[in-house]
């Protein structure tokens, strides 16, 4: 069996899960994570978003969940009490193989990056969904680059990936069963999973 090789990457643990293409605002006051920010302006990477499974966002490293996203900055700012605060987006997703924490409190996770999403036609029994997740963005305005352009709209609803990652990101479901998806790593059966939950409501 192969070994998958393995990549550091700074690690920002929160209470919500990210997911591919969705976007985040967050607000940044440690100095662990300002140090972060700092790091990513240097190199131009990301850093990883992982659900934490036990502890706080802030003080003591906190047990993150084994899958997460690449975040990438996309904006910067300061809030009216002086807090840096940073627009970012979703983009890889990967698996955490293990951990360490740096001098600073920051933790750092050895990744193993998750296959790119391959071109995934829309199956006939996930139709009604594409339909459902349009109008939902209909709703929700400019939160996503390719409103207001009918055949890029088009498109992307036709990808089983693309629309299972916005339902994910949209539909009133809990963090637990985002993080499901999330390491779900075939389009279809993620979009499965949609149907069984709207089915139980």
């Amino acid at each position: 069996m192969p070994v998958t090789a393995t990549e550091a990457l700074p690690l920002f643990p929160l209470h919500t899960v990210l997911l591919p293409g969705a976007p985040l605002g967050l607000r940044v006051f440690e100095r662990r994570y300002l140090d972060l920010v700092a790091e990513c302006g240097r190199s131009g990477r990301g850093f990883g978003v992982c659900l934490i499974l036990e502890g706080e966002e802030v003080g003591v490293p906190a047990t993150p969940a084994a899958f997460g996203v690449e975040a990438r900055i996309e904006d910067f700012g300061n809030d009216r009490n002086g807090l840096l605060t940073l627009q970012v987006r979703g983009v890889r997703r990967f698996r955490v193989a293990r951990t360490r924490v740096r001098d600073n409190g920051l933790l750092v996770g050895e990744v193993q990056w998750c296959d790119g999403p391959a071109a995934a036609p829309l199956q006939p029994q996930h139709a009604m969904l594409a339909t459902l997740l349009g109008e939902l963005l209909e709703k929700v305005g400019g939160v996503h680059p390719v409103l207001g352009h009918a055949s890029a709209n088009l498109r992307q609803l036709e990808d089983a990936s693309w629309v299972g990652w916005r339902l994910a990101e949209l539909l009133p479901v809990t963090d637990e069963q985002r993080l499901a998806l999330l390491q779900e790593d075939d389009p279809h059966r993620r979009l499965d999973r949609v149907l069984e939950w709207l089915d139980e409501e």
